[in-house]
């Protein structure tokens, strides 16, 4: 699935940082704005205890996890939407990516500069917000111009688009983003083909100190959560420094570093599946001698588009799949108790693939 997340927030708020961690491509990180100019796009793995408890029935030689692409995009400022601090290019990779992961800082550090001069997650926020609502406004403006220009010509159809645009228009105009909206299933085919920044979804990446991690909210993660349980979106919390220390740590060690922290694990574990479930993602699963492999689909996909995600003549030539879940092989021991159970099901062209399913494919081409 070729489906990315961007990083986005204001300078110095510890997005490179993030990145380092979770993608370990040695994004630079430094302490002053704009030291990330082009996006760094990374792939963040999503780890998946089921995997460990496939390989633990079916040996293979390699296990392979799911992954999605995270975009690095250098830190927005206010006046963005008008060009200020390369803001123009920067919304432009913004809008390019599926869903926002939007840092925000809620630590003190005076080693650490403010673009604004302190911390305030709710004006950083608004910061953000604002440019984004603004980029979206002249977006709009620009389609409303063309819809108005073709409803002239009596296009009953442009004429509706028309009417939508001027109501997406109408809500950006009160400060509000294009994904608070309460859209009819027509409008928001409107709303998608207008690639909106405002209509993205958004997971708050609360970014504290050391000291805050196991502690429970501090003000400013308390004022995030609110933000985010008023707007309907997802939050997570995590120390991106730490983070950064335990990528760098062997894999051996990494437990006992976590006990030492009191956490019960890395923060990006965490994130990883909320990014997952922010783009809608599920994961299904093949197991072999040779390798047991996490594959990315798209909720609601049936078993010829599963298919298609490993090779497109799988769904050319999709004749069946055979299917069964985690916590059955585990019961039984094996694929062969699994068939001599019963248990492992034969499903055809419309079955809708579950999280977490075991799939062999049958093809014909």
């Amino acid at each position: 699935m070729a489906l990315q997340a961007g990083i986005v927030g204001l300078p110095n708020v510890g997005k490179s940082t993030l990145f380092n961690a979770l993608t370990a491509a040695g994004a630079e990180a430094a302490n002053y704005p704009f030291c990330t100019i082009e996006p760094n796009v990374g792939i963040l793995v999503v780890p998946d205890a089921r995997l460990d408890q496939i390989l633990s029935v079916i040996p293979s030689k390699q296990v392979l996890p799911a992954a999605v692409e995270v975009v690095d995009i250098a830190g927005l400022v206010r006046g963005a939407s008008q060009g200020e601090g390369l803001g123009n290019q920067f919304l432009a990779h913004i809008r390019e990516v599926d869903a926002i992961l939007h840092v925000v800082r809620c630590f003190d550090d005076s080693n650490v500069v403010h673009v604004d001069g302190g911390v305030n997650p709710d004006r950083d926020i608004d910061t953000i917000d604002t440019e984004l609502i603004l980029a979206d406004l002249a977006t709009m403006q620009k389609r409303i111009d063309r819809y108005a220009k073709a409803a002239r010509t009596g296009d009953k159809e442009q004429l509706g688009q028309l009417g939508v645009a001027e109501r997406i228009a109408a809500l950006l105009n009160t400060g509000k983003n294009a994904r608070s909206g309460d859209w009819t299933p027509e409008e928001r085919l409107v709303l998608r083909d207008c690639q909106l920044l405002t209509s993205k979804p958004v997971l708050y990446v609360c970014n504290v100190s050391e000291s805050g991690l196991g502690e429970g909210d501090n003000a400013y993660v308390a004022a995030v959560r609110e933000r985010a349980r008023h707007e309907g979106a997802g939050i997570v919390v995590l120390c991106a420094k730490v983070e950064g220390e335990i990528s760098e740590l062997p894999e051996a060690d990494r437990a006992e570093f976590l006990r030492d922290m009191g956490i019960a694990e890395p923060g990006l574990g965490l994130l990883a599946r909320e990014t997952y479930r922010l783009l809608g993602l599920q994961t299904y699963f093949t197991a072999g001698p040779k390798e047991i492999r996490a594959w990315t689909i798209s909720v609601g996909m049936r078993a010829p588009q599963a298919a298609a995600v490993i090779h497109t003549d799988f769904e050319r030539g999709f004749v069946k799949a055979e299917v069964y879940g985690v916590h059955d092989l585990l019961k039984a021991g094996s694929e062969a108790a699994l068939r001599a159970q019963g248990k492992l099901r034969v499903e055809g062209k419309e079955y809708v693939v579950r999280d977490g399913d075991v799939m062999h494919f049958r093809f014909n081409v």
